[in-house]
């Protein structure tokens, strides 16, 4: 057998992967030793891509989406557990895997000294790419990333924005059947993210599987039809935004700002029939209520009774950070991590 200790095969069910499903995972989980230490970078997550879409891993760094990633793309073994990427296993198949996808890591791998073109061309022909049809393809990104103007330009003199263009649509050269897209506009601005998340749209229109992994919550909101949250190596929810954001009790969020909390105001907040559930983070009180403007007199009431200064007020309805944030108690910063709740957790799904 030419499988890993651990890892079972299952040709037969690869082969057999449903048209509708492109990649499925099965329990796979990843142990590092470190030092005598063992660190679980991921801990038996299953589920399934589907054919065509853009799926989205959303967690805090840290939380194993790369390293899920990485075995996915047959760049690491895993400790257990197995998965099919399209008909093919990841302990048997890693190189006919290798030609149906597309990888853009999240730390650049562009040679900087070479134009837009030359890059192209270099990474067309490492994919086998024949030469005849080479130069249009190149052409063809290049236009789909909108830097025909720039082609033979060196990429040293490229914004971000456009050197992480040039990035996705190289990994793509070779037209691959699931493209891997790991934190692709960390670091951007505003202006060259949206850019990115354009050109992320038209290769799915190509009818192009991408699995793209992030920390950025709106950036999953404005191109992922499924998304799974991870935590600490383990899958905690996976669905439709509209279905995940069904997960926090009914009802508008109201977000308080305040100079400081008091226990006994959160708990006079809880006693309220309009109240669902109540998260407090830093100096923030988020609370869920089933009618927010008619509980904002009695909110008021009890900062009041409590000598709690006001900073701010706002009612809204929930986001995929809400969602986050009442599953696993902690919310996500710009990427160094999750931020531990400084009052109660939120709940994980049973």
């Amino acid at each position: 057998m030419n499988g890993q200790p651990g890892i079972a095969p299952a040709a037969d069910a690869c082969s057999s992967n449903g048209s509708e499903n492109i990649i499925h995972i099965d329990h796979i989980t990843k142990i590092f030793e470190e030092k005598k230490r063992r660190v679980v970078a991921v801990n038996d997550i299953s589920f399934d891509v589907r054919q065509g879409e853009i799926f989205g891993l959303l967690g805090p760094n840290g939380a194993g989406k790369s390293t899920l990633i990485r075995i996915l793309t047959t760049l690491l073994r895993a400790t257990s557990g197995t998965a099919c990427v399209g008909t093919f296993n990841i302990a048997t198949d890693p190189e006919k895997i290798r030609s149906i996808i597309g990888v853009c890591p999240q730390n650049s791998t562009l040679d900087i000294e070479l134009s837009a073109y030359d890059n192209l061309d270099f990474y067309g022909k490492l994919e086998n790419v024949p030469d005849e049809i080479l130069p249009d393809r190149i052409w063809e990104l290049l236009e789909m990333s909108e830097l025909t103007d720039r082609a033979n330009a060196r990429v040293q003199t490229f914004s971000g924005g456009m050197r992480r263009k040039l990035e996705i649509v190289r990994a793509f050269i070779h037209k691959p059947l699931i493209l891997f897209l790991d934190e692709p506009t960390i670091g951007l601005d505003p202006e060259a993210r949206r850019e990115v998340w354009q050109q992320i749209a038209k290769l799915n229109a190509a009818n192009t599987t991408i699995i793209l992994t992030t920390h950025y919550m709106d950036e999953a909101e404005k191109l992922c039809g499924r998304i799974a949250f991870v935590d600490r190596g383990r899958l905690i929810a996976l669905d439709t935004m509209e279905n995940l954001r069904k997960l926090i009790p009914a009802g508008d969020l109201i977000e308080i700002g305040a100079e400081k909390m008091d226990e006994r105001a959160v708990q006079a907040i809880r006693e309220n029939s309009l109240v669902n559930a109540v998260n407090v983070l830093e100096q923030k009180v988020t609370i869920s209520a089933t009618n927010g403007s008619s509980l904002l007199p009695a909110l008021l009431a009890i900062f009041d009774r409590f000598s709690i200064p006001i900073i701010s007020i706002s009612i809204r309805t929930p986001s995929l950070e809400d969602v986050f944030i009442y599953l696993t108690g902690k919310k996500l910063d710009d990427g160094s991590g999750g931020v531990p709740a400084s009052g109660p957790r939120g709940r994980r799904p049973p």
